[in-house]
């Protein structure tokens, strides 16, 4: 077995720029070969590959799925040598979401109204971006805990990320009873809330809390919109390092509380870990991880995507 075949094979393994810049050296030896992938930054983490070679092989497609550790200032000329070797599709993931939204050649409906995107497809050399976080989202969220997003008062923390911003479109979308948004920087998320307002314009909620509302990401703030919330989602990176601290302090959360993290590795965060005290469920990112991959498969292959396979692949 030649250096380069292990290395496609080793899934903790995970390529660069520098090597796209010479990919038809890198990769003459591997079979089958590479023609999907993952960029991000981090990307070591990544389950992705697990769960998309194993779909890849249950429908005997002969190609193989790969991490690409691409920084921020990478991402323009990763998508061009993509176009240029022919590769079917692409991932994006942390910090490129909403960068790729401006890098590529057409976004659909997803994409443009998220604004943000995480699925690449080429199609006659152009490159095609959809968003399949939101969907995602919404299917983890009702296999997890049985419940639908249009019964919720979601909370997102990290509203201004790609992420985020995807989860709360979708939240509009289906009709959620209430919405808040948490970002640092409060400007984000003051955007985002103009655009959804439609979405918010009819009362639902008895009382006087509004519908629709960003706010600072200060304990004050947050602690003041906690009665009336169900659902808080963590879509920030926060957690991927076992020595972070949960995104909001413990004593905030109560038993009502659902709590969902898009982090999935390590599986049992820190505030997975306040939710347990708190009494709360609680799930991590991976279910997310696999409705969206499972949602990708089938944009790249016109087909409904083996998620069974998949799921035991994770």
């Amino acid at each position: 077995m030649t250096k380069q075949l292990m290395k496609a094979q080793t899934t903790t393994d995970r390529y660069t720029l520098a090597d796209l810049e010479k990919w038809s050296d890198i990769t003459r030896d591997v079979d089958p070969p590479i023609r999907l992938g993952v960029f991000g930054d981090p990307v070591a983490h990544s389950l992705s590959p697990q769960m998309q070679n194993a779909a890849l092989r249950t429908f005997e497609i002969n190609m193989q799925y790969a991490r690409f550790h691409i920084r921020a200032n990478e991402l323009r000329s990763a998508l061009r040598f993509i176009c240029e070797f022919d590769f079917v599709g692409i991932n994006l993931t942390v910090p490129h979401k909403i960068a790729g939204l401006t890098q590529i050649d057409v976004a659909d409906e997803s994409a443009s109204r998220c604004g943000a995107v995480n699925t690449l497809r080429l199609h006659e050399n152009k490159l095609i971006g959809s968003n399949t976080d939101a969907e995602g989202f919404s299917r983890a969220v009702r296999s997890e805990f049985s419940i639908d997003l249009r019964d919720l008062r979601v909370m997102i923390l990290g509203a201004g990320g790609g992420t985020g911003h995807a989860i709360a479109w979708q939240c509009a979308l289906e009709n959620c009873e209430r919405l808040v948004l948490v970002n640092r920087t409060l400007a984000k998320t003051s955007a985002i809330v103009e655009r959804l307002r439609p979405f918010f314009a009819e009362p639902r909620v008895l009382g006087p809390v509004a519908r629709l509302e960003a706010v600072p990401w200060d304990e004050t703030a947050v602690r003041a919109q906690l009665a009336d919330i169900d659902l808080i989602v963590n879509a920030t990176p926060l957690g991927m390092n076992p020595s972070d601290p949960a995104p909001i302090p413990a004593r905030l959360l109560a038993p009502h509380h659902i709590v969902f993290d898009c982090v999935y590795r390590p599986a049992k965060t820190a505030l997975l870990r306040a939710a347990d005290e708190a009494g709360a469920r609680g799930a991590n990112g991976l279910s997310m991880l696999l409705h969206q991959g499972a949602l990708s498969f089938s944009l790249w292959f016109n087909r409904e995507a083996p998620i069974e396979a998949m799921r035991s692949a994770l």
